[in-house]
């Protein structure tokens, strides 16, 4: 708190493909165990892990050739990642490089046994997945061993009705089961709370722009455990905080 510059923890050397290099991440983790980071080097296909131990200059790849976009951890630390090429979600043990299918998989799709574009993913302490449908316009819950997912928010076409998400990013689940999700393309944060046909606003939705109450396609989120909310806003090239009651 109250730097005012922030420290290279993995890549920094330009974009490319070496291993001290990234080329658009997408998303990170943190592995405390291994006290290390786990990063999707979309645009390298690849999941990285870098140690986060002084001195460290590349990472090592942990999954090759993967349309990565979106990663998670369970308590038993089985890695989750979303592919937006086989518009799936598969759980990985650190280490082994084919998974277990979660979530979709059967080619892309709005069945319920279907995603198309998955970006990002929670996972709760029952493995339950959620995920982002992105092109779908939903957020999916797919319970532990399920064939097919639950519509848990939108679903109802693109659109900014409180019934709907227009390429819906990032996504949260608390302790009650509420949803959250960055409803990117309507520049807002919706809340749905377990069960709800309709989600509310709790930031943003004041139209695109730069204003403190605004966004320009918000994709990621992330609580503090005093219960701030975090905002990555993309167009605007910034994250912001809120206090959310």
């Amino acid at each position: 708190m109250g730097d005012t510059n922030g420290q290279v923890v993995a890549g920094g050397n330009g974009k490319g493909n070496r291993l001290d290099q990234l080329n658009s991440p997408t998303d990170v983790l943190i592995d405390k165990e291994t006290h290390s980071l786990i990063i999707c080097d979309s645009k390298n296909q690849r999941v990285v892990r870098w140690s986060r131990r002084s001195g460290t200059t590349q990472g090592e790849i942990l999954i090759d050739n993967i349309a990565c976009f979106g990663l998670a951890m369970d308590d038993q630390r089985y890695l989750y990642i979303s592919d937006v090429d086989k518009h799936e979600v598969r759980r990985y043990q650190i280490g082994d490089k084919n998974g277990t299918l979660v979530a979709g998989g059967n080619g892309e799709g709005a069945g319920l046994n279907q995603l198309s574009f998955p970006t990002y993913i929670f996972v709760d302490q029952q493995q339950t997945v959620y995920v982002s449908d992105n092109w779908n316009h939903r957020v999916m819950k797919w319970n532990q061993g399920a064939k097919e997912g639950i519509v848990v928010a939108g679903g109802q076409g693109q659109g900014n009705a409180m019934t709907q998400l227009s390429n819906p990013r990032g996504v949260l689940v608390d302790t009650l089961g509420t949803i959250y999700v960055a409803d990117s393309w309507n520049h807002r944060v919706m809340r749905w709370p377990k069960g709800a046909k309709q989600g509310t606003l709790i930031v943003g939705g004041n139209g695109q722009g730069e204003g403190a109450n605004q966004f320009n396609y918000p994709v990621g989120l992330s609580f503090d455990r005093h219960g701030n909310l975090y905002v990555v806003d993309y167009g605007n090239h910034r994250v912001q905080r809120f206090s959310i009651e």
